[in-house]
């Protein structure tokens, strides 16, 4: 099958290597730029991944398109694909979008003449690689079901109705990316005050079924590497609160909070490497420091 990959971050490469191994032709499109370029490059050219100079490019001739860019890109990418997409060809939104979003990237993918299908990842996707539990949506949900299948996919239509799958994980958002921000705040605060050793006996009593050692460092360390792709899904995630009347006050904390974790890890808080292929922490307490360390903490009273 061809198959066009737009974006070519985390996700796309996953996808990328496991689409190639199972001796599909992929095209991938990045703008990236810098450092970042070449790494995709050099990636590209180890797994048999064909680099488009351009969006149009990349799906020219594709027969499946599926776009995994940043959450504030979803609708600007399918209009960027639009004009040059095939008849019939399926379009696969990976991204974390608002309902909204999603609903106005269909409208524009099936006005081309393709036919769009939202998907909504509804956990991390490294562990899992193809395999992740995927929901689907949309009127064209059903009959891409059955070659997602046969691509290796884990999927499951929910709704005919497009949105229907991005609000669940809107949703489950709400809460999986405010506990991280929160253990953040949490568990460095409590460093800080040198409280940390209660403050865990504390959860782990009232939730047994935590290892909030081994979940802290785990969450760290995502918005480490990930807090300027989480801030942008988060704020979808307001957006999508909003739209039915409620003011998100969660959501958008912890879109700030991640943003700021993400700001910290360019200015090198977190190590000369940054977020891109950082070596993972198993002590929360270590990131913690660096946070403290930055803010220049003082002194509790």
């Amino acid at each position: 099958m061809k198959i066009a990959l737009i974006g070519y971050g985390e996700v796309g490469r996953i996808l990328g290597e496991d689409l190639r191994a199972a001796g599909h032709a992929i095209r991938a499109c990045d703008l990236k730029r810098d450092d970042a370029a070449a790494a995709l490059r050099e990636h590209a050219d180890r797994h048999g991944v064909e680099l488009a100079a351009s969006h149009a490019d990349a799906v020219a001739n594709a027969e499946g398109v599926i776009s995994a860019v940043t959450a504030s890109q979803t609708v600007a990418v399918a209009q960027a694909c639009a004009a040059a997409l095939p008849h019939g060809a399926w379009f696969l939104d990976f991204n974390s979008a608002s309902p909204r979003a999603k609903q106005r990237a269909g409208e524009i993918v099936d006005a081309a003449g393709g036919r769009y299908v939202e998907g909504a990842v509804m956990t991390s996707v490294p562990p899992y690689r193809i395999a992740v539990p995927l929901l689907l949506g949309g009127p064209h949900a059903a009959a891409l079901l059955p070659q997602l299948t046969a691509l290796g996919f884990k999927a499951r239509v929910v709704s005919d109705r497009l949105g229907v799958a991005s609000a669940t994980k809107m949703c489950r958002s709400v809460m999986i990316k405010g506990l991280e921000a929160m253990v953040i705040e949490s568990f460095t605060a409590a460093r800080a005050y040198g409280v940390e050793e209660p403050v865990l006996a504390s959860l782990a009593e009232t939730f047994p079924g935590i290892d909030w050692e081994k979940q802290g460092a785990y969450f760290f360390q995502r918005v480490i590497e990930h807090g300027r792709r989480r801030s942008e899904e988060v704020r979808e995630v307001a957006v999508t609160v909003q739209d039915v009347g409620l003011t998100p006050w969660s959501a958008s904390g912890t879109a700030k909070r991640q943003a700021w974790m993400a700001d910290a890890a360019d200015a090198g808080v977190f190590g000369e490497r940054g977020r891109s292929g950082f070596a993972r922490s198993a002590d929360w307490r270590i990131e913690a420091d660096r946070i403290l360390a930055r803010i220049e903490c003082k002194e509790p009273r």
